[in-house]
C-alpha cells in the first residue's frame, strides 16, 4: 500500500489556488511557498507535526521530489482533501489538477524510469514449494504439514521470504527426502501411516461434496500411496465430553470408498449395558489391497431418507453440540491410513513416469557407465525444470554425485535417483529465486531482467509455481520481448487450469479469505453456525471470483454482480430458495430489484471475516473497504486511544451510537469519520453475513458516505458510489496484484506505472486480462534496479 501522508486543507486549496497547474504549458511553473509542514497526525487532532513539508519545493524540478507530489496526486485523485466539511473545488478542478500533476510524473517516469528493487535471493513459501512439487515430481503433498508457516508482509506472504534459517534449513531437508522417496516409490523400512482428522464443528447429517450421491457425512481424503500393496484403513467415530458416540442410537453401516468405488462396509452398533464406548469401533479395520499413486479415499455413511423433525421451531443446520443441536446420527472423527504391507513395488504412477519417462528400467543397466548414462538422461529435464533455466555440466556434477553414493553397495539404481532428487530439492537453486545484477552495472541504474528471469516472474505470478517448458523454451529463444509473443504467453498460462492459484491465493489473501478458519463466532448468538457453512461461505467467494478471472470479464463486476454461487446449506443461511444439494451452482438476482445478495460486498465470507464473535463492526468494515478496494486505509491508531469500553457505553445501543463515542475523541475523530460511514452502509448484515432490517428490535440505519462527500443508503448505495469512479477500485486491484506479482510492497515510484495499468485496463472496460497484461508489460515488473 503505497503510504500518504494527511495534507491540511491550507495546503490542498494552495494546490488549487496555483495558477502554474493549469497553465497551458504541459509542465507545470514553479508553485511557490505552498505552505510549510503541511503534513498533520491523523490522530494528533490538528497539532502539526512536520511529517513533511513543501517548503522550499519548486514544481519545475518535480522528479526531484517525485514521491512527495505522488502522495499530493493521491490524496487529490482519491478526494480526500480538503476534508469533508471545508470547502472544496469542483470535480473539474480535481480532474485539471490531477491531470497536470499525474502527466508531469509520468513524463519524468518514462524519461528516468524507476522500477524499484525486489531481493535478490527469495525463498519459495509454501504454496510455491507445493506447487512446484506438483508440477516438477507430479506428487500431491501438504506442505503446511511439512514446511513452517510464512508471515505476511504488505497482506501476502510471498513478500518476505528472503531468510532460511538453520532451522527451516532443516525442514526443507526432511521434506526433500520424503518426497524424493514418495516420487521415486522407494520401499519404507517400516510402513508408515498418516491420520486425517474431521474439525469437531462439522455437521455430517447430509451428503459431502466429492462423495458418491446417497451417502452423508464422512471425509474425502486424496491420498498418495507409494507402492503397490496392502494398507490398513482404521476409522474412528466421534465422540461427545462423555467419551460416548455421538448420535449412535441404532445399528449405523459405515463404508470405505476407494476412488469412489465401494470396498469394504461394516456395521456398528450402540454398547451394550456396560457402555463400553471404545468397543462400538474397535472393529473399523480394513485391510484394502491398492495400487500405488493418488487415490481417493472416502469413508462415508449410506443415506437414510430424510425425514421432518417435529419441532415447534424449524430446526438447525448445524449439528455438532450435545447439548445445544445434538448430533442425530453418528459421524467420523478421525481415518488413519497405515502401509504399505506385504509391498509389491514402486507400481505405475504419474510420478514414476514423469520421473523415468522411457529410460531403460534398472535391471537393463549392467554397468556403472550406462547407470550415469541413464541418470544423466533421467536428471537433466528435471533440473532443467526445477532450476529455471538450461543446464550446465556444472549443474548435473552434485546431483550426480549423490546418485553415486546413493546407489553405491547395492541399494540400487532408483535408490541412487532418490538421492540425486533431494540434492536437487535441497539446492539453493530450486529453493530460491534468484536475480542477479548485471556486472559491473551502475549503482542505482534501472535493467531490464534477463528473458529467464521474466519467465520466472511470470509462472510464479500466475501459477505461484516453476515455468514449464513451453515457457522456458520461450525465454531461451528470446520471445518474451516480442509484446506480441508475450501476450501469447500470458493468455496461455491464464487458461491453464494452474492460474486457479490467482483465486486461492491472490484472492485468499488479498480478501482475507483466509482468515475465515479461524473465525468463530458466539455459539450463543448464532447457533446455527458450522464448518460447513464456514466452508460454504469460502467456496462462494472463490467461485465467484474464479468466475469473473475466468471467463474475462470486468474486474468491477466484483462489486456490481446481481449473481453468485450457492448449495443447499448457503442458501438456506442467505434464506434463498429453491436451491438444493450440497453442488455449488450460479444463481442469479438479475429480477430481484431488492436483492441482498450478488457482489462481494454482499458475501458472507467477507461479512464475517469483517466482524466480532459478538457482533458486526463497522469499524473493521470500513477499514477493509478502504484499505482492499479503494486504495486509502486510514493509518493505525495510536497506542494511547482506549477501545471502545462496552461497561461505559451501554450494549443496548445501536452500534452507530456507540461508536459516536470514539468520534467525541479529536484523536479519534479524523479517521473514524472516515472509515465508520462506510461500514455502517453494511448494517443490513449481521456477524454471520445474514441479512436483517432489524438489531434489538430497532430498524437497522444504513446511511454511509466516503471521504470525497458521496452519501448513500445501504449496500446498493455503497456499490454505486465506488463505481462512480472504477478507475479507484481498479487502480486499487492493480496494486493489490503488482504487490503479489513482485514480491514487495508498492511504494511512489510505482504510481505512474499504476496508473499506466489503470489506463490501458479502462480502454478494454476493464477486463481482468487487460489488468494482468498490463502488469506484466509494466516498468517494475520488467525490469529492476541495481543497489
Amino acid at each position: 500500500m503505497l503510504p500518504t501522508p494527511r495534507f491540511t486543507a491550507f495546503a490542498l486549496a494552495s494546490i488549487f489556488a496555483a495558477p502554474a497547474l493549469f497553465a497551458a504549458e504541459p509542465r507545470p511553473d514553479p508553485v511557490n511557498a505552498l505552505v510549510s509542514k503541511y503534513c498533520l497526525d491523523c490522530h494528533d487532532a490538528g497539532t502539526k507535526k512536520g511529517g513533511l513539508s513543501l517548503e522550499g519545493l519548486d514544481s519545475a524540478k518535480l522528479p526531484a521530489d517525485a514521491a512527495i507530489w505522488e502522495h499530493v496526486a493521491r490524496k487529490l485523485h482519491h478526494r480526500q482533501m480538503p476534508p469533508l466539511g471545508e470547502a472544496r473545488p469542483d470535480t473539474a478542478s480535481y480532474e485539471r489538477v490531477v491531470a497536470v500533476l499525474t502527466g508531469s510524473l509520468d513524463r519524468a517516469a518514462a524519461a528516468q524510469p524507476n522500477p524499484g528493487r525486489t531481493d535478490t535471493f527469495r525463498r519459495l513459501n509454501r504454496t510455491e514449494y507445493q506447487n512446484a512439487i506438483r508440477d516438477l515430481l507430479g506428487v500431491t503433498i501438504d506442505a503446511t504439514a511439512l514446511l513452517p508457516n510464512d508471515e505476511p508482509s504488505h497482506g501476502f506472504d510471498n513478500v518476505a521470504v528472503g531468510n532460511l534459517s538453520p532451522t527451516l534449513l532443516d525442514r526443507y531437508v526432511s521434506a526433500a527426502q520424503k518426497i524424493a522417496r514418495l516420487a521415486v516409490g522407494t520401499p519404507r523400512k517400516a510402513p508408515g501411516g498418516d491420520t486425517f482428522r474431521v474439525r469437531p464443528d462439522v455437521t455430517q447429517e447430509e451428503h459431502v461434496e466429492g462423495l458418491p450421491l446417497g451417502t452423508r457425512g464422512g471425509i474425502l481424503i486424496p491420498y498418495f500411496f507409494p507402492q503397490d500393496g496392502d494398507y490398513e484403513i482404521a476409522v474412528r467415530l466421534q465422540r461427545d465430553r462423555n467419551e460416548q458416540v455421538e448420535g449412535l442410537r441404532r445399528p449405523h453401516e459405515i463404508e470405505v470408498l476407494l476412488d469412489r468405488e465401494r470396498v469394504a462396509v461394516a456395521t456398528v452398533k450402540p454398547p451394550g449395558a456396560d457402555k463400553n464406548a471404545e468397543a462400538v469401533d474397535r472393529h473399523l479395520k480394513f485391510v484394502l489391497a491398492v495400487k500405488a499413486g493418488t487415490r481417493d479415499v472416502g469413508v462415508t455413511f449410506p443415506k437414510d431418507p430424510s425425514a421432518v423433525l417435529e419441532n415447534e421451531r424449524a430446526p438447525f443446520a448445524s449439528r455438532f453440540n450435545m447439548h445445544r443441536h445434538p448430533r442425530t446420527a453418528p459421524a467420523v472423527f478421525q481415518v488413519t491410513i497405515t502401509g504399505p504391507f506385504d509391498a509389491k513395488g514402486a507400481g505405475d504412477t504419474p510420478s514414476r513416469r514423469l520421473i523415468f519417462g522411457n529410460s531403460p528400467t534398472a535391471a537393463k543397466l549392467t554397468t556403472s557407465a550406462e547407470q550415469e548414462a541413464a541418470a544423466r538422461e533421467i536428471l537433466t529435464p528435471i533440473i532443467r525444470r526445477a532450476y529455471r533455466r538450461p543446464i550446465t555440466a556444472d549443474d548435473l556434477r552434485r546431483p550426480l554425485q549423490f546418485f553415486h553414493e546413493g546407489s553405491a553397495e547395492g541399494a540400487g539404481f532408483e535408490a541412487g535417483i532418490e538421492h540425486a532428487l533431494t540434492a536437487v530439492l535441497v539446492s539453493p537453486q530450486f529453493l530460491f529465486r534468484i536475480e542477479a545484477d548485471p556486472k559491473d552495472i551502475a549503482p542505482g541504474t534501472a535493467y531490464r531482467v534477463s528473458d529467464l528471469e521474466l519467465a520466472s516472474r511470470l509462472s510464479f505470478f500466475l501459477w505461484s509455481s516453476l515455468p514449464d517448458d513451453s515457457l522456458i523454451d520461450a525465454a531461451t529463444r528470446g520471445d518474451l520481448r516480442d509484446a506480441a509473443k508475450l501476450d501469447a504467453q500470458v493468455r496461455r498460462m491464464l487458461a491453464d487450469d494452474r492460474a486457479k492459484n490467482l483465486v486461492t491465493n491472490f484472492a485468499a489473501q488479498w480478501l482475507h479469505l483466509r482468515g475465515l478458519d479461524a473465525i468463530t463466532p458466539d455459539a450463543r448468538r448464532f447457533i446455527d453456525f458450522d464448518d460447513n457453512l464456514r466452508q460454504a461461505m469460502r467456496r462462494e467467494t472463490e467461485l465467484f471470483v474464479e468466475s469473473i478471472f475466468r471467463e474475462d470479464r470486468p474486474v468491477t463486476e466484483l462489486l456490481s454482480a446481481d449473481y453468485t454461487f450457492l448449495n443447499e446449506r448457503l442458501a438456506h443461511h442467505y434464506k434463498v430458495p429453491h436451491v438444493f444439494g450440497s453442488q455449488f451452482r450460479r444463481v442469479s438476482f438479475a429480477d430481484d430489484p431488492a436483492r441482498q445478495r450478488g457482489g462481494l460486498l454482499r458475501h458472507g465470507s467477507i461479512l464475517t471475516v469483517t466482524s466480532y464473535a459478538t457482533r458486526t463492526s463497522p469499524v473493521i468494515r470500513g477499514h477493509w473497504i478502504l484499505a482492499n478496494l479503494i486504495g486509502e486505509p486510514p493509518p493505525p491508531p495510536p497506542p494511547n486511544v482506549p477501545s471502545l469500553d462496552e461497561g461505559v457505553v451501554s450494549a443496548t445501543l445501536p452500534i452507530r451510537q456507540r461508536l459516536a463515542k470514539h468520534r467525541e475523541n479529536p484523536a479519534c475523530a479524523s479517521c473514524h469519520n472516515v472509515m465508520d460511514p462506510v461500514g455502517f452502509a453494511l448494517e443490513n448484515f449481521d456477524a454471520v453475513g445474514r441479512w436483517r432490517s432489524e438489531e434489538d428490535h430497532r430498524p437497522v440505519d444504513v446511511s454511509g458516505g466516503l471521504a470525497d462527500g458521496s452519501i448513500f443508503e445501504g449496500v446498493a448505495g455503497l456499490e454505486r458510489a465506488l463505481l462512480q469512479r472504477p478507475e479507484l477500485f481498479a487502480e486499487t486491484f492493480a496494486e493489490k496484484l503488482l504487490t503479489f506479482a513482485l514480491g514487495r510492497g508498492v511504494a511512489a515510484h510505482d504510481g505512474p506505472a499504476l496508473r499506466a495499468i489503470a489506463r490501458r485496463a479502462q480502454a478494454d472496460s476493464f477486463r481482468f486480462s487487460s489488468v494482468i497484461l498490463g502488469i506484466v508489460h509494466s516498468v517494475p515488473f520488467q525490469m529492476r534496479k541495481s543497489p
